[in-house]
């Protein structure tokens, strides 16, 4: 409720916006220095702070901007290359390297943060902005380990703050359509979901590079790229996208397409947590019998198999399969020869008692098969759509969050957003297993090396966040930050 105005609160009102204006450099004053939470600003915008405002962050604050009802009111990026562009557009945004003297100077200035960074510092950068009362906006995938998401999960419902992470095919139409159709009873129960991916587009599978101490870009803030990775040298070509095919700094394909992907499994089949994992990936060979063994690297393909418990919209358990590198199921013999399976490149096949259904990236184009099917089904929208759909993502977040938090409904909060980073990060668990390896001396004095991670399936116990029979493969749940970094 509005509070009434009075002469003494509105002369404070009058202070607050003009110190604002001097120190911020803005139009607008922030709605929690106004009335507190849920309080209605007179320009009615939200003032967003953005980390990470080259490339995708940089679509994502201009998104937000063009719904009309947010003022990008500061921004952060260590690469001042990658934020020339923002800044250019949000001239009055008053510019920052180091997103903690962000927080710390300016908290009282912004409600809300975007976060478009790497993944391996998206947890302790979306932690310290909620832990202020901030709502967030952070693109996918959420974290870059199991534990990060659960902490993450717990720290939205905590702070009681809006969270929406960037998948915007949540906010699609054509998931809800896939949920129609299931509910509808067109496909029966399903028993397996296969999606896949042309993902890696970038190189994995690969050695570190051996290039010697690079000049670190004078534009570039090495130290606080790294943020809580490993000191290393700087390298060049890792910045600004390649970074995704090391697992210090990445999540793989997995996690690049593995939200945009699984989404509409999630959706579908209201799925939480696999009971299990195992996996194949695709072996690099760098002389004859002899296999290439980089474990600070993605692989260049893999097949993992998840199994989800039973449940009332399943035929007994579940089984997904995720499939990257180029590498895609059977087609199903309704789909005509012609006809596109998935986009071509990506895809989600839903397999069920009655029937078939699939779609493509972000749950859109969803269809039946055979395809004629699409021509004699008329299921009605029972399912509200997000205005603007997939764009819509944006001004969903916004909206929710100058309403407050628990006033209005987003397609991805952290509530969904966390369980199903978990799941790929579970399934990366396996990926990684793989190349985990102890040495052992035989009689004859010389090395080898056993793989205690291939050809298992692993046993996950979601409560505890841990796999109960491969101990080496928890040390991936939780990574140890370089001194100095905290989540």
């Amino acid at each position: 409720m509005i509070k009434k105005e009075t002469p003494d609160s509105n002369s404070r009102r009058k202070f607050i916006k003009s110190t604002a204006l001097a120190t911020a450099g803005i139009s607008i004053v922030p709605r929690h220095v106004l009335g507190g939470p849920g309080f209605l600003a007179p320009s009615d915008k939200l003032i967003v702070a953005g980390i990470g405002v080259g490339g995708k962050g940089e679509s994502d604050i201009h998104n937000f901007a063009k719904t009309g009802k947010a003022e990008i009111g500061f921004l952060c990026d260590v690469d001042n290359r990658r934020a020339a562009n923002s800044i250019a557009r949000f001239p009055k945004a008053k510019f920052y390297k180091d997103y903690r003297e962000m927080l710390d100077k300016e908290a009282k200035n912004f409600d809300a943060v975007s976060i478009s960074t790497p993944d391996h510092n998206h947890a302790v950068q979306t932690m310290a902005a909620m832990n202020l009362g901030k709502h967030v906006f952070v693109q996918k995938p959420l974290t870059h380990d199991i534990y990060e998401a659960r902490m993450l999960t717990e720290g939205a419902k905590r702070n009681k703050v809006v969270t929406q992470m960037g998948n915007q095919g949540a906010s699609g139409d054509g998931v809800r359509k896939l949920q129609e159709w299931y509910k509808a009873d067109l496909i029966g129960k399903v028993h397996s979901v296969y999606v896949w991916t042309d993902r890696p587009v970038w190189p994995q599978g690969i050695p570190w590079p051996e290039e010697g101490n690079a000049a670190v870009p004078k534009e570039l803030d090495w130290d606080l790229w790294l943020g809580t990775a490993p000191y290393k040298e700087y390298i060049s070509g890792l910045v600004p996208f390649n970074w995704r095919g090391w697992w210090d700094y990445g999540t793989g394909a997995l996690g690049d397409m593995g939200c945009h992907l699984i989404e509409p499994a999630y959706s579908v089949l209201d799925l939480k947590y696999p009971k299990d994992v195992q996996c194949s990936v695709g072996s690099v060979y760098v002389d004859e019998f002899q296999r290439g063994y980089f474990p600070e690297s993605c692989p260049p393909s893999s097949h993992v198999t998840m199994t989800f418990p039973e449940s009332e919209k399943t035929e007994g358990e579940l089984k997904l399969h995720w499939m990257d590198g180029g590498i895609q199921p059977t087609r199903p013999e309704e789909l005509g020869p012609n006809e596109t399976f998935g986009d071509g490149g990506n895809g989600v096949l839903f397999i069920g008692t009655k029937g078939k259904m699939m779609c493509s990236t972000y749950g859109r184009n969803p269809r039946l098969i055979p395809t004629s099917r699409m021509e004699e089904v008329n299921v009605p929208e029972t399912i509200a759509r997000v205005p603007g759909g997939e764009d819509g993502h944006y001004g969903q977040w916004i909206e929710a969050a100058i309403a407050g938090y628990g006033n209005k409904k987003v397609s991805s909060p952290f509530e969904i957003a966390g369980p199903l980073t978990e799941t790929l990060l579970i399934a990366n668990l396996a990926i990684r297993g793989v190349d985990i390896r102890n040495e052992q001396k035989n009689d004859n004095g010389d090395i080898s090396y056993t793989y205690p991670g291939r050809n298992i399936q692993m046993i996950w116990d979601a409560r505890k966040m841990r796999v109960t029979n491969l101990e080496e493969a928890n040390r991936y749940v939780k990574r140890d930050y370089r001194e100095g970094w905290t989540l």
